[in-house]
C-alpha cells in the first residue's frame, strides 16, 4: 500500500484492519503456546557430563518429559567456561524448544570479566527459573598433610608460588571464590581452569594442583572414599547436607560467602506463555519429594520461583560481584 493509497483510505478502516491483524497475531501466539510442545525439547548444559548443571538437568528432565508429553533432551556443549553452550542458546530460535541450564559465570560474572562477550545474557536470554544451588567445598588431597583451611592458607604463605588450584573455568565461581580468598588472606596460588568439576577434582587427585573450591557433588564422594579432605564450605552457614564441614569464618578466616547456582534460561524471543508453562512445570518438578531426595543426594538444594525472581536475583548477583571481580583484577580477553 503506497502513501497515495493510504491518504484515500479511511482512517477508521485502517485502524480496524490493524486491530484485526494484532488480534490474529495474539491468537496465533496463544495457539502456538497451547500446542507447545509438539516435538522434543532441548536443554543445553554448557559443561561436561557429570557437572552440577548436568546432574540437575538430568534429574529434572526425567520428570519433565511425561509432564510435557515430549522427550526432554539434554545436550552437553562445554567450552569457554560455559560461554559456548550458553551463547549458542542465546542465538538459537525462540521457538520454545531451546533452553539452557547455566551458572553464575556465563549468566552474570562474564559480563564483567570479558571485554567482548559474544552474547548478552541480560538481553539475548530471558529468565525461566532458578533451579537450584549448592555450596562450594574447599578441599585438598587426603594425603596432603593439610587438615584445615587455615593450614592451607599458612602453607601458601610459607611457600609462595608452589600452590596451584583448579576450577570449573575462567570466571567461574570456583575461581572467583578462591581469588577472593587470596585477596582476603594475602596469599598467592596459580589458577588452572578445567571444563567441569569432575575434571577439576581429578587434577587434585593426580597431583596437578593442590586444592580447589568446587561444587560439593564433585568433592564429597571423594571425601567419603578417603581420597580427599574437605576443609570448608563457601556458604555463610553450615549446610544441613554437610553439617560436619565448617564455614570459612568458622575455619578461622574472614567471612566469605558464595553459592554455586544453576538457572534455566531461554532465548529472549521465546513466547511468554511458553516460558510461564516451563516455569510452572519445573517448579512442580522441584517440589516433588523424590526430586528433592535426588538433589539432596547430590548435595544440591532446589530453589524455584518465578521468572521475575530469577531476574532480580541475577541483577543482585551482578551488583554484588562486580566490585569483587574488579578488585581481584581478573579479566578475560
Amino acid at each position: 500500500m503506497n502513501t497515495r493509497t493510504i491518504s484515500r483510505f479511511p482512517l477508521t478502516r485502517l485502524l480496524a484492519r490493524c486491530t484485526v491483524a494484532a488480534t490474529v497475531a495474539l491468537a496465533t501466539a496463544g495457539a502456538m503456546a497451547q500446542a507447545w510442545p509438539n516435538k522434543p525439547v532441548r536443554i543445553v548444559v554448557p559443561y561436561g557430563a557429570g557437572s552440577s548443571p548436568d546432574v540437575i538437568a538430568r534429574i529434572m528432565a526425567e520428570k519433565l518429559s511425561p509432564r510435557l508429553g515430549q522427550p526432554v533432551i539434554i545436550e552437553n556443549r562445554a567450552g569457554a567456561g560455559g560461554n559456548n553452550g550458553t551463547g549458542a542458546v542465546a542465538k538459537a530460535a525462540g521457538d520454545g524448544y531451546n533452553f539452557v541450564i547455566s551458572t553464575n559465570g556465563p549468566l552474570v560474572y562474564n559480563t564483567v570479566l570479558y571485554k567482548k562477550l559474544p552474547y548478552d545474557p541480560f538481553t539475548e536470554l530471558r529468565p525461566v527459573v532458578l533451579a537450584g544451588g549448592q555450596a562450594n567445598v574447599c578441599a585438598v588431597r587426603a594425603d596432603s598433610g593439610i587438615t584445615t583451611l587455615k593450614e592451607l592458607v599458612d602453607a601458601m604463605k610459607k611457600n609462595p608460588g608452589k600452590f596451584n588450584f583448579s576450577s570449573t573455568g575462567v570466571g567461574s565461581l570456583s575461581q572467583l571464590g578462591v581469588e577472593l580468598l587470596k585477596v582476603k588472606t594475602d596469599t598467592f596460588a596459580v589458577h588452572i581452569p578445567y571444563a567441569s568439576s569432575p575434571l577439576s577434582i581429578l587434577a587434585i587427585l593426580q597431583g596437578d594442583v593442590q586444592f580447589a573450591c568446587v561444587p560439593a557433588v564433585a568433592v564429597i564422594p571423594q571425601v567419603k572414599a578417603g581420597k580427599m579432605r574437605a576443609l570448608a564450605v563457601s556458604t555463610a552457614k553450615r549446610s544441613q547436607l554437610m553439617p560436619d564441614i565448617p564455614t570459612m569464618k568458622e575455619a578461622g578466616l574472614p567471612e566469605i560467602e558464595n553459592l554455586a547456582w544453576m538457572a534455566v534460561m531461554a532465548p529472549a524471543s521465546t513466547p511468554t506463555d511458553i516460558v510461564r508453562r516451563m516455569n510452572q512445570e519445573i517448579n512442580a518438578v522441584l517440589a516433588m519429594p523424590e526430586v528433592k531426595e535426588k538433589l539432596h543426594a547430590q548435595y544440591m538444594e532446589p530453589i524455584g520461583g518465578s521468572e521475575q525472581d530469577l531476574q532480580k536475583f541475577m541483577q543482585q548477583e551482578l551488583r554484588v560481584m562486580t566490585p569483587i571481580i574488579k578488585r581481584t583484577g581478573i579479566t578475560v580477553e
